[in-house]
């Protein structure tokens, strides 16, 4: 009996009804990826890989996780072996990790970018890499060909306040179908605990906007500048990391001493710099909802935990974990505090600890409005640690309990490579089969309708319609 190819049309779709749900309804929809960290400079440029090291090992943090966990020299990972050397260590770890999303990841992306069928393993390891390789040198699955081919209709970039934009611009003004567009990241714009990083960024402030944010007031009216620059090139979202949160009341007043009290390198307490991260969170809301922008915020992540590793490799390789602080009542009054105003916009909240799904879900709807936007407050998609079919399943489940899972704005890849967009189809493939599994089970009715339009909303209506791209000039 011939054996069947791992990656194969039926993949993880697990009931005939699975199957025909996502061959019928799923497989062909466009794609929405509204939060990614590709770089517009490589969209542009239409950079091709040069090998699969490039590809998968150069730049992706999960990968240099699982190669530590098999104990492969850093010199393969981060150091300056050989592209080739680096490969084969990767396929020296893969059969380590089976079952691991990593291994179900880079056979969907050798199965779909390159039409290779072969297991990843030491014994395979030459084979793929000339096969895949020489598909590269013929110009093949370069990034812009790779979106298109997956039919990417609109990608959002995530970028610093500060940058220039010029790359959005350029792919703004192109015929390229591809609809890119940046994403405002304000995490670097909270820095009040360092007087030495408030200033410098309080220049570059100055020298892009010209507005001298030595008030708080100006400091805020110059971000705003910034913001209003972003809309300009088709922004529609904003992003901030908070790696705990935090609440502390700081009326305008309070805001302007303490932030005076900042740029004269004055130390701030603990409270205080909780006092201006609220201000400032409140004040980025009421912009957000003033252009009618989403607003995303992820939350939970504990940043470098290994100092030695840290010290050797720097920040952002690896060695980030999930953190496991309290977040309920801190990020129920920042929420309130906007919803006071009537200024919170559309937010989605993304959760690292999966302990918290059903707090973002049920906090969710508690700050939803009745005035027709449906899906205001969104509880997103399974992230980073929990980014893997049981992750997948597990927010879709607690979304189905507590929310409306219909109203869900679906998937999207945060990752840097291109040949993860195909993190869609396995998405895809995951609602489906739980989808048919539910209805197996007598949870929700066998009703070809309900279910279409379900899957419909889920991987692309609901997010075409929450966060406007269409309305984009």
């Amino acid at each position: 009996m011939e054996q069947k190819s791992y990656i194969h049309d039926n993949f993880l779709l697990n009931s005939d009804l699975a199957q025909k749900l996502f061959h019928t309804y799923a497989a062909d929809l466009p794609i929405i990826d509204y939060h990614n960290h590709l770089d517009a400079k490589d969209i542009w440029q239409d950079t091709q890989h040069a090998n699969l090291s490039e590809a998968w090992l150069h730049s992706d943090h999960y990968v240099w996780r699982a190669m530590r966990s098999n104990g492969i020299n850093e010199h393969f990972i981060t150091g300056n072996a050989p592209d080739n050397d680096k490969f084969a260590q990767w396929c020296e770890s893969m059969p380590y990790l089976l079952g691991n999303p990593l291994y179900q990841w880079s056979h969907l992306e050798l199965k779909r970018f390159f039409n290779c069928d072969l297991l990843l393993n030491p014994d395979n390891c030459k084979e793929i890499w000339q096969q895949c390789n020489a598909q590269l040198e013929q110009g093949r699955n370069s990034t812009r060909e790779v979106l298109k081919s997956l039919k990417v209709k609109t990608l959002c970039t995530t970028d610093s306040p500060l940058s220039h934009l010029q790359y959005h611009a350029a792919l703004a003004e192109s015929d390229f179908d591809v609809q890119v567009l940046p994403t405002f990241r304000a995490d670097e714009l909270f820095v009040f605990n360092n007087s030495r990083a408030l200033n410098e960024l309080i220049d570059r402030l100055h020298t892009l906007t010209t507005i001298p944010a030595t008030t708080f007031k100006n400091f805020v009216t110059a971000i705003e500048a910034r913001i209003e620059n972003f809309h300009r090139l088709g922004c529609r979202l904003s992003d901030l990391g908070l790696t705990t949160v935090d609440f502390a009341a700081c009326n305008e007043q309070e805001a302007e001493r303490l932030f005076f009290k900042a740029l004269q390198d004055e130390s701030l307490t603990e409270h205080e710099v909780t006092q201006l991260k609220t201000r400032l969170f409140i004040e980025l809301g009421r912009c957000y909802h003033k252009y009618d922008w989403s607003m995303q915020v992820h939350i939970g992540v504990l940043v470098n935990v290994n100092e030695r590793r840290k010290q050797a490799l720097g920040g952002g390789t690896g060695f980030s974990v999930i953190n496991d602080r309290l977040i309920a009542e801190n990020l129920a009054q920042l929420l309130s505090a906007l919803d006071e105003q009537e200024a919170l916009p559309n937010t989605v909240l993304y959760n690292l600890n999966p302990n918290h799904n059903a707090i973002l879900s049920c906090m969710a709807g508690a700050f939803q409005d009745s005035d027709g936007s449906a899906g205001k407050i969104q509880f997103g998609a399974a992230w980073w640690f929990n980014d893997h079919k049981d992750g997948m399943e597990a927010q879709l489940t607690t979304l189905k309990n507590l929310g409306a899972l219909g109203r869900f704005v679906g998937m999207l890849t945060d990752s840097r490579n291109v040949f993860s967009f195909s993190r869609h189809e396995y998405f895809r493939r995951v609602l489906c089969n739980l989808l048919a599994k539910w209805v197996e089970e007598g949870e929700i009715p066998h009703d070809e309708t309900l279910l279409k339009q379900t899957i419909e909303n889920i991987c692309y209506k609901n997010a075409e319609r929450y966060f406007n791209f269409n309305q984009i000039a």
